[in-house]
């Protein structure tokens, strides 16, 4: 099959649902992560050693983002041990519920940290104030998108990109801040050391317009390289 033309990558017409257990890469992905390789043949080498990527997906809305919150400077398993608790927590992914919430249950009860519990405040406020408009995420561009989530304070760019690469399943978003993606990259192109933030984004300007499937293949890559098991995000 030859994959479509990497100028014009497909919208994903009919995304993975959240909650899915690791299905497999839906064929717009496919083909996105076909033409990915045969432009740099160094990420073909990923699937064949550390198998098929895990597809993994988030809830839109509210409840992504607060599972970001949870993300933001941790490990993916202790992320996912906090929002195991937190989403256990009646009334927690809405946004009146969460701000009804005080600290003891947020904090002690779910384990965010207190920055981390001003950061879901302000993103339930920001929510319920409208000015965070989840309904028109789709009709902006990647750019607009992460400029409209990172406004919100105790968001930012790294967690507006992760939202949009997870929970609405954009092709073309590369969050260049990320720690193990500098890691992963810096083993799989043999750099001599780990790339910065901006020397990330220059490497991935040539994955576009396919930069959200080379940040899935090199978190891929790097818990295989590390040991480390594909965390549970719904």
């Amino acid at each position: 099959m030859v994959p479509p033309s990497p100028a014009t990558p497909p919208p994903p017409s009919a995304p993975v649902p959240a909650g899915t257990p690791f299905p497999e890469a839906p064929p717009w992905a496919r083909a996105g992560i076909a033409a990915l390789v045969a432009a740099d043949p160094r990420l073909g080498a990923i699937e064949p050693a550390a198998g098929p990527l895990a597809w993994r997906v988030r809830q839109a809305g509210f409840p992504g983002l607060l599972r970001a919150i949870c993300g933001q400077q941790i490990s993916n398993q202790a992320a996912a041990a906090i929002w195991n608790r937190l989403k256990a927590v009646p009334g927690a992914l809405d946004p009146a519920g969460l701000l009804a919430l005080d600290d003891a249950t947020l904090c002690g009860v779910a384990g965010l940290s207190r920055p981390k519990a001003a950061h879901a405040r302000s993103l339930a406020t920001a929510c319920l104030e409208g000015r965070l408009d989840f309904a028109g995420l789709p009709a902006m561009g990647d750019e607009a998108a992460v400029a409209h989530i990172a406004a919100v304070k105790g968001l930012g760019r790294w967690t507006a990109e992760i939202h949009l690469l997870f929970a609405e399943q954009r092709p073309d978003v590369f969050p260049s801040g990320d720690l193990a993606l500098a890691a992963s990259a810096a083993h799989l192109l043999g750099l001599p050391a780990r790339p910065g933030p901006k020397d990330l984004a220059a490497i991935a300007l040539g994955w576009a317009p396919w930069r959200s499937l080379a940040a899935r293949l090199l978190w891929h890559h790097w818990r295989f390289v590390t040991g480390r098991p594909v965390v549970e995000d719904g």
